[in-house]
């Protein structure tokens, strides 16, 4: 009786050779144009197998995700996590630590925009990136300090890529921001970094004036995979009386990129609106995430989702922006994407039907019948966030631990009373 009970718990383990499986979901995954319900199994926070049909029986852990969106973990491109350096603007108080946010919004990547520079760069690296579970890249900014204040000061292109040079694959770009001096010194400077390293640029404009217009910028300045973010701010005549401004449309045919990086200021209904009805999409959906967007009209990265939902977007193509799109701006085409053998980075997405009202920047409302959630969020392979415990064990099956925490008070060097 012993030999056969072994045999048949030996069995059981063979059985369960992953460590998760995602059961019943509809699978979205644009890299490898996968639209359909499918199983999705993990093994050593590697994707093992994305399939219908994959028994429970074979998942140590299993999550029944039925009427879920099952999806690659979101990388938003457009995060300020450089904080705790005592400064009082976005370098400082106004970022976020990576992970209390990150996991709850189905974010399993971000990309810090120009929060550090070159001369901080290492400071946030050991103090921010080194410490987090979320993954976080970053663009640095050519001002040395970033982004204090001082946006006009201390630019140095060499100085920028001598830095990425010394962290490659962490630093996947170069950040200008918030530049309100004249001419071009700021996007000059990038746009030499990124020559420099063969990485990208991504650009906050800053200041119109007559010399730094839209035009300029998008048809001359930036290169084939630059970005230009905040791309429905309506601060630099993206869209002018209703109209798509040509330079926007000029800057695509030229093979730059444009990116949301919604904030607290960068992103109106009457902008984002006739941009969509004109067939004008962005590449990529970011936040602009820091305290002052996260509670106003930005929120998290699911209800920015929720808001191209309910303009018309489908949802692959919002996927598509969250995930794979982004995931090749920033030349990291190992994220973004279910393939067996990748990282398992997952992200399961929930759609609620009602009635639900959207803030832009300026504090118009728009209403929708339809919100995104995020369910639950895996992060190499590992559940960081399970709102509705559906990976979890019934307490009533649970094997809680035995009580730790029963303190023996007699000491054992006194003698006993007799």
């Amino acid at each position: 009786m012993l030999v056969l009970t072994t045999a048949l718990l030996a069995a059981s383990t063979l059985a369960q050779q992953y460590d998760l499986v995602l059961k019943n979901g509809h699978v979205i995954d644009p890299k490898n144009n996968i639209d359909a319900v499918m199983d999705v199994a993990v093994q050593d926070g590697k994707i093992a197998r994305v399939a219908a049909g994959i028994p429970a029986s074979e998942g140590r852990k299993v999550a029944d995700v039925t009427g879920l969106y099952v999806t690659p973990g979101i990388i938003d491109i457009h995060v300020h996590a450089y904080t705790g350096t005592g400064n009082k603007n976005l370098t400082g108080d106004s970022s976020l630590y990576p992970d209390p946010l990150s996991f709850r919004a189905g974010v399993t990547t971000e990309v810090d925009a120009g929060s550090s520079g070159w001369r901080s760069f290492p400071d946030f690296k050991q103090r921010v990136i080194d410490r987090a579970k979320t993954r976080v890249l970053a663009f640095i900014n050519v001002v040395g300090a970033g982004m204090t204040g001082k946006e006009n000061d201390d630019i140095d292109a060499q100085q920028a890529a001598a830095v990425a040079k010394q962290y490659p694959g962490v630093v996947v770009g170069f950040k200008t921001a918030h530049y309100s001096g004249e001419g071009w010194t700021s996007v000059d400077a990038a746009v030499t970094a990124g020559k420099a390293t063969n990485l990208p640029v991504m650009v906050d404009f800053g200041f119109l004036t007559a010399e730094r217009n839209l035009q300029t910028l998008l048809g001359d300045k930036l290169r084939p995979g630059d970005i230009y973010t905040h791309c429905f701010s309506g601060h630099r005549d993206e869209v002018v009386d209703g109209k798509l401004n040509p330079a926007m449309v000029q800057g695509r045919k030229r093979g730059v990129f444009f990116d949301v990086g919604h904030g607290a200021g960068s992103f109106y209904w009457n902008i984002a609106i006739p941009a969509m009805q004109q067939g004008f999409y962005p590449d990529s959906i970011s936040s602009d995430l820091h305290t002052g967007s996260m509670n106003s009209g930005f929120k998290d990265m699911p209800n920015l989702m929720s808001k191209f939902l309910i303009m018309g977007m489908p949802l692959k193509e919002i996927v598509k922006r969250t995930t794979w799109n982004p995931a090749q701006q920033i030349k990291h085409p190992e994220l973004g994407h279910l393939t067996v053998g990748a990282e398992a980075d997952i992200t399961v997405l929930g759609i609620e039907k009602g009635k639900f009202g959207y803030l832009d920047s300026a504090g118009a409302r728009y209403e929708g019948n339809q919100r995104i959630y995020a369910d639950m969020t895996v992060r190499k392979g590992v559940v960081q966030w399970d709102l509705n415990a559906r990976s979890a064990i019934d307490y009533q099956k649970f094997q809680y631990p035995k009580n730790q925490y029963k303190l023996n008070f007699a000491d054992p060097k006194q003698p006993k009373k007799q």
